[in-house]
């Protein structure tokens, strides 16, 4: 949730409608941040923290004592399901509520590198292993823990490490007479079994190759801008009075080449569904899975192990590394702050975070530019200015100087003239004060500044540890934190420029069961991080370019061709073949606070008023579209059908129904009567939707779901067809929605042992997701891997000579 729980919203806009109006027109007229925060600040009451403290203990961030054996009990009858990607979840929950070096977290450990071994994750067990050694494991339960190490050892051709730990487990219960005998004979065996694995493996004369390398080494920026960190030399930065900061093509550009590779100046995980404060274990311990159980908090990287922090049951990363380094940067601020940050939001966190990573540049410059916030009102976007003078101080350019033309820096740009992926850049996104509405300023100025209460309370020395300065902290510690007033502005400042310039991080995750043959998947938000470097691109609903994600990394790539000198575009969201044109006009005004004036929004704008023709209806009579806006009429001059929108929308909305429940029938395995239902509902949608509608395309691609898992793959290949069909209409023949499908496509036919129509699948499906992610996708993997084995058969003989 970007902005405050509805709670907290609810009861702070009712508080700014009891406001007198004359303190509401104060605060709606101030010229700067620095007032805004100074007005709204001064009413926040003793009985507002009162209640925001109340919200924030709803989120159980807390280490709970009670908890480890409860997720642990939970874990283990999922373990004894065999589901033990469940069990994996749930260990990690006991770990993240047990303190370090207790028998609680060891036990956790010790239980989770057992699920992880089952799953086949080796590497992970025996990191799992040693740190529930590390924390103390219980010596009873010693043997059990070390044949698991040396089975992983062995599994892993590790043979020297799993003969020394073979060796010591053989001393170790020679020196334990208490152990019951079953018990030793048991060991005994599994010992004996182990050894003789290791001999066998000792024995083979095949080398095993080592994990195979990429098939393609992920293109760097091939020569980096020498003024602008992070981007490719084949682009340009510009400034325009109405446009801004945009960057433009210096030389031809083809489809698929690296234009920016940029880690994120800073990213916070997006929570996900959080559960309510609730009474009962059952209910006061959630067990449901959420992006905070499998992505490490600072990488983002996906973890099936992750280690949690010491202070806290929220904060999890993916090795004792990133949990160090993100306590350094800013979670020894923020790990008493859990529950008011998810209360408060993912802008206001990530405010505060930008602001705690700003001490570790330049401090005088930092401290400068949130004093210059105070000081000098022209910082600030005044209220009063005119849009064009504002936009000529701030954009740089040409300025007259004693009569002689003198260019003007960029903002975010050094004193060289280098934009860089640092806070200087951050701090000079814009904020747009003037855009925000009173009501919205208010809500922001006053979680800020309750946050800014609670930092007040933890003790501001803790802000200004770890400071990359030669001077002494002491010395630095009134100059960085003279007024937390300084701080609140900064965060202010933030909070509004998320609005316009944060960028989702997004990831594809599967869908559906792990048993499913062919791969349905779907992107997701993973998080929200700020992009210097990416928020420099300006937006259109047809982009000539294409942004995915690794870790916090963002990569953007020509979608297309983009010649020499056009602008490099990006979506900020509303995308032509996502929505009609209406649609996204209003949400890119109420976001962006800008009309679009795209080619695909003044293409839109003179068309029939038909809409796209994957929403279209079509006659039943001759099967043309329909055209009209309450009554629609056949386009077929010689057909005479007429039908009111309202019946056709009745109509499509009961067939959505039918879908619905078509669906929950293959969830359910009930696959033969799925797939009579959703032959239904294809004959339906025939008689009124055109054949390119959405929703023909999501029946075709249920029933060749439900076809590939009878393993029926020549129907399955067939529906998926037509299925592709309604993409590339909607997406377009090069678009990644498109490359996703061909995907699915080459998994049947690869399944269904169709070798020719499967490498030419495969050849269409690489060459689409490589000009969208690079060659480290996963589905990119996975087509190499198929075209290897497809590649390395055997002829097939020919038959017989008639």
């Amino acid at each position: 949730m970007d902005l405050p729980v509805d709670e907290w919203k609810s009861y702070l806009f009712q508080k700014w409608s009891l406001l007198p109006k004359s303190i509401q027109v104060t605060i709606s007229t101030a010229e700067t941040l620095s007032d805004v925060f100074l007005h709204t600040s001064s009413l926040l009451q003793s009985e507002d923290e009162m209640f925001l403290k109340r919200l924030s203990r709803g989120y159980l961030v807390g280490k709970d004592p009670n908890a480890p054996l409860f997720y642990r009990e939970k874990g283990n009858k999922k373990f004894q399901e065999k589901d033990y990607m469940g069990a994996t979840v749930l260990y990690s929950k006991g770990v993240s509520h047990s303190r370090p070096n207790t028998e609680d977290i060891s036990l956790c450990y010790a239980n989770r590198s057992a699920a992880l071994f089952h799953l086949g994750q080796y590497e992970t067990c025996l990191k799992d292993i040693i740190r529930a050694q590390m924390h103390r494991y219980p010596e009873r339960l010693q043997p059990k823990l070390m044949l698991r190490k040396a089975d992983c050892l062995v599994t892993l051709g590790r043979l020297q490490e799993a003969s020394q730990t073979i060796s010591d487990l053989e001393r170790n219960l020679a020196a334990n007479p208490t152990l019951a005998a079953s018990q030793f004979q048991n060991l005994q065996r599994t010992l004996s079994h182990l050894k003789m694995k290791v001999q066998e493996r000792e024995n083979l004369t095949e080398t095993f190759p080592e994990a195979l390398t990429k098939a393609f080494e992920d293109m760097d920026l091939r020569e980096e801008n020498e003024r602008i960190s992070n981007a490719s030399s084949s682009v340009s930065l510009c400034t325009d009075p109405l446009k801004g900061r945009y960057l433009i093509a210096t030389k031809d550009i083809l489809p698929g080449e690296l234009l920016v590779k940029e880690n994120a100046f800073v990213s916070v995980l997006n929570p996900g569904e959080m559960p309510p404060l609730c009474h009962g274990l059952e209910s006061k311990w959630d067990t449901r899975v959420t992006n905070g159980d499998l992505y490490c908090h600072r990488c983002l990287q996906h973890t099936l192990a992750p280690v949690p922090c010491d202070g806290c049951s929220y904060a999890k990363y993916c090795s004792q590394e990133c949990m160090q380094q993100a306590w350094d940067l800013y979670h020894s601020v923020e790990c008493s702050l859990g529950g008011l940050l998810l209360t408060l939001g993912v802008f206001c966190h990530i405010a505060l975070r930008s602001t705690l990573l700003a001490r570790f540049e330049d401090v005088d410059n930092v401290i400068r530019k949130l004093c210059g916030e105070i000081s000098n009102k022209d910082i600030c976007l005044p209220e009063s200015k005119n849009l064009m003078q504002t936009l000529s101080d701030d954009l740089g350019g040409e300025s007259e100087e004693n009569g002689e033309t003198v260019e003007t820096p960029i903002p975010g740009c050094d004193i060289n003239g280098k934009y860089e992926n640092n806070y200087n850049a951050v701090f000079n996104l814009l904020p747009h004060t003037e855009n925000h509405s009173p009501e919205h300023k208010f809500l922001c100025a006053l979680s800020v500044s309750a946050l800014c209460r609670q930092l007040e309370a933890a003790s501001l020395q803790t802000l200004t540890t770890g400071l990359k300065s030669s001077q002494p902290k002491a010395a630095m510690a009134p100059a960085l934190c003279q007024e937390l007033h300084i701080w609140g502005v900064a965060m202010l400042r933030h909070v509004l420029q998320l609005q316009c310039n944060a960028q989702a991080v997004t990831t594809i995750q599967q869908t559906g069961s792990n048993d499913n043959v062919v791969t349905n998947s779907r992107q997701v938000r993973l998080a929200t991080g700020i992009f210097p470097v990416v928020s420099l691109l300006n937006h259109s609903c047809s982009p000539n370019t294409s942004v995915s994600f690794r870790s916090t990394v963002a990569s953007i790539r020509a979608s297309e061709q983009i010649g020499k000198g056009q602008e490099i575009l990006h979506c900020y969201g509303p995308h032509e073949s996502r929505m009609g044109v209406a649609e996204r006009q209003q949400k890119l005004r109420s976001q962006y606070f800008f009309d679009c004036n795209c080619p695909a929004c003044q293409n839109e704008k003179h068309r029939p008023a038909a809409g796209p023709r994957w929403e279209a209806f079509c006659c039943n009579r001759c099967r043309a579209l329909m055209q009209g806006a309450d009554v629609l009429s056949c386009d077929n001059t010689s057909c005479t059908e007429a039908v009111s929108r309202d019946h056709l929308v009745s109509r499509l909305r009961d067939l959505q129904q039918q879908v619905g429940k078509a669906r929950k029938l293959l969830r359910n395995g009930k696959l033969e009567r799925a797939i009579q239902l959703l032959l239904g509902c294809q004959r339906d949608a025939e008689s009124f939707l055109s054949a390119e509608h959405s929703v023909v395309g999501e029946i075709e691609d249920d029933l060749a779901q439900a076809y590939a898992t009878l393993g029926d793959w020549q129907k399955s290949a067939t529906h998926l067809q037509k299925s592709l069909q309604v993409v590339e209409v909607r997406h377009g023949p090069s678009s990644v929605e498109m490359g996703h499908e061909l995907f699915k496509l080459a998994q049947i036919f690869f399944n269904g042992f169709a070798i020719p129509e499967a490498l030419s699948t495969i050849q269409e499906a690489e060459k689409v997701l490589l000009v969208h992610y690079g060659p480290w996708n996963d589905e990119i993997q996975e087509l190499q891997k198929m075209k290897s084995y497809l590649l390395d058969l055997p002829p097939i003989p020919a038959g017989p000579s008639v």
